[in-house]
């Protein structure tokens, strides 16, 4: 690994170990470059209006947009799932997907779950630790429910990046990343995306949940 590191770094004149004994390697630090060669922008300033955008015939400024799934946006669709989904929870020990397969670190956290408000769980007949069906128009997945008022009683925050390494790599399971994965309920439409940085929305979705039997 060390040789890999070597090679890698080759480039700059360095070794591996040469760059742990200074504690980094990075390039020398210039402050208020923009005095000299002002900012990243066609007019060298701090744009507040966004030139760039402007000549893409975008919104130049910000500007709010209720989200396509939404209570105020979807009031039919809110019947049947009631709802706010927030489908990025990051937790620790874990680093977005990775690390599952350390032993350690899931004896830590065997399980994924999901964020509920305790009165939002009491009219669904959810209890703490209970394994829950979290369902949106995408698909559905299992986690366990927590019961919290960290979060709004009209929302659910569940956590992303399941996979279970305990599980058959081999297709359909894939490491059971279908069961729990939050991805799973999220949309990948063009509709849904942002049309100025093209992100999709993963926490502004309607959902529904159950208790899983």
């Amino acid at each position: 690994m060390e040789e890999v590191c070597d090679y890698r770094l080759s480039p700059m004149g360095v070794t591996f170990s040469q760059v742990l004994s200074r504690g980094g390697q990075g390039p020398t630090r210039k402050y208020r470059k923009f005095e000299a060669q002002g900012f990243g922008t066609p007019s060298g300033k701090v744009e507040i209006y966004s030139s760039i955008f402007a000549h893409f015939r975008l919104e130049p400024l910000p500007v709010y947009r209720e989200p396509v799934e939404s209570p105020e946006a979807s009031p039919e669709m809110t019947r049947d799932y009631p709802l706010i989904l927030i489908a990025t929870g990051k937790f620790m020990p874990f680093y977005h997907s990775e690390m599952r397969q350390i032993q350690s670190a899931m004896q830590n956290q065997p399980d994924p779950v999901a964020d509920i408000h305790p009165k939002t769980a009491r009219q669904l007949g959810i209890s703490e630790s209970d394994w829950v069906w979290i369902e949106t128009l995408r698909g559905k997945i299992k986690q366990r429910a927590h019961l919290t008022d960290a979060v709004h009683p009209a929302m659910l925050r569940a956590q992303h990046g399941w996979w279970f390494p305990d599980k058959p790599a081999e297709p359909p399971s894939v490491h059971g990343i279908w069961e729990s994965n939050s991805n799973v309920l999220c949309p990948v439409g063009p509709e849904y995306c942002n049309p100025e940085v093209g992100g999709w929305p993963h926490t502004a979705l309607l959902c529904r949940v159950s208790k899983a039997c």
